[in-house]
């Protein structure tokens, strides 16, 4: 019974070991495939909405405006 309980331990650890190389190996391929469809995502974002496209053509002053946490 020991001996079964050893295999199995031994083996899950071999598994781990494989799975491990074989997903260093390939680790390369699935960062450029993840920048590629990183790229594709933020290519296919909308602009973002509520922003005046004008904004920086007048000046906001905000001197006489009343804070709300002003007592």
């Amino acid at each position: 019974m020991i001996t079964l309980i050893a295999a199995g331990i031994g083996l899950l650890i071999l598994v781990a070991i494989t799975v491990g190389i074989v997903e260093a190996a390939q680790a390369p391929t699935w960062r450029q495939i993840a920048a590629e469809r990183r790229a594709r995502w933020e290519a296919r974002q909308p602009q973002p909405h509520g922003l005046d496209p004008y904004a920086g053509s007048t000046s906001y002053d905000d001197s006489d405006d009343e804070s709300w946490d002003d007592d």
